[in-house]
């Protein structure tokens, strides 16, 4: 799990997850490039493409959806829950990680087909319901505009989703968008039950302004509150809402490889986490400079 290969792999994709939809000129070909469906463990299943995660978690009663991606990710979707062998019209709940176009631009289509019901962050549902940003933080970027759908549900920092034996519980980590969702969960593999972590997205994208913002003024704020948050889940599968932020192709090359399950990698989200907030702190630093 620590050789070359991997590491080489692992940032590669993290390069990728980092920028924005095609804005800055970066391919992202991967958004929509089709994945193998996978179990991460237990209930648990990757239904993503190769770099937008998306993640099904099944229950007797019904199915919960982490992520809608972009429009054209949902037949993509649907083909990856349709070959574990499960129905996308059981999805019962539909979850995101952040308003942003790649992981909710296709929550409308996706509610039309299922007739799930959406629960997102409070501080994002205006932006979900209206289709997007009214005025871009960051200039530059169509990824905060998107189809408007409406909120069923309105989260709170904590509280708990519930569907059958599954319950997910949202922790609002701000910053990237005020309502940006970390998720979190308890599942099974090999007996033991593992702490599930699905980062919403601790990253600074280009053309973020942390020093006064007056369409986001507790930007830089959230995002202390958001690392602090971060650093104190207990974690074992480290997961995300790019793949890249986890080195999820090469983690998924190992799958069946070995005894331990390659999703199980506390070290490596604390060195992602510490990394991502190295960066917001290298950028707030600059900003306050007036560089």
């Amino acid at each position: 799990m620590t050789d070359t290969r991997f590491i080489r792999s692992f940032f590669h994709l993290l390069l990728l997850s980092l920028l924005p939809l095609g804005a800055y000129g970066i391919d992202t070909a991967a958004w929509t490039q089709p994945f193998p469906p996978h179990r991460i463990a237990d209930n648990l299943y990757y239904v993503g493409s190769r770099d937008l995660a998306s993640y099904l978690i099944t229950t007797p009663q019904g199915h919960v959806l982490i992520n809608s991606s972009l429009e054209e990710s949902v037949p993509l979707i649907r083909d990856s829950v349709e070959k574990l062998g499960f129905k996308l019209t059981d999805i019962r709940i539909l979850l995101i990680s952040h308003a942003h176009s790649d992981h909710c631009a296709g929550s409308a289509e996706m509610l039309k087909l299922t007739g799930a019901k959406y629960y997102v962050m409070d501080e994002d549902a205006d932006v979900v319901e209206r289709g997007g940003a009214s005025k871009s933080r960051v200039g530059k970027g169509d990824y905060t505009q998107f189809p408007a759908a409406k909120v069923d549900h309105r989260l709170k920092d904590g509280e708990e989703v519930k569907l059958g034996d599954a319950v997910l519980v949202a922790r609002r980590t701000a910053g990237h968008t005020p309502g940006c969702t970390t998720w979190t969960m308890k599942v099974m593999d090999g007996g033991k039950a593992l702490n599930a972590v699905v980062i919403g997205s601790p990253n600074v994208n280009p053309g973020y302004i942390l020093v006064g913002n007056k369409n986001y003024p507790s930007i830089a704020t959230d995002y202390e509150m958001t690392f602090r948050t971060l650093k104190a889940l207990p974690v074992d599968l480290f997961l995300g809402a790019h793949g890249g932020y986890y080195g999820m192709e090469a983690k998924h090359a190992h799958l069946g490889r070995g005894k331990e399950n390659p999703f199980i990698d506390p070290t490596g989200y604390m060195s992602y986490v510490l990394d991502r907030e190295k960066a917001f702190l290298t950028e707030w630093e600059k900003q306050k400079k007036g560089k």
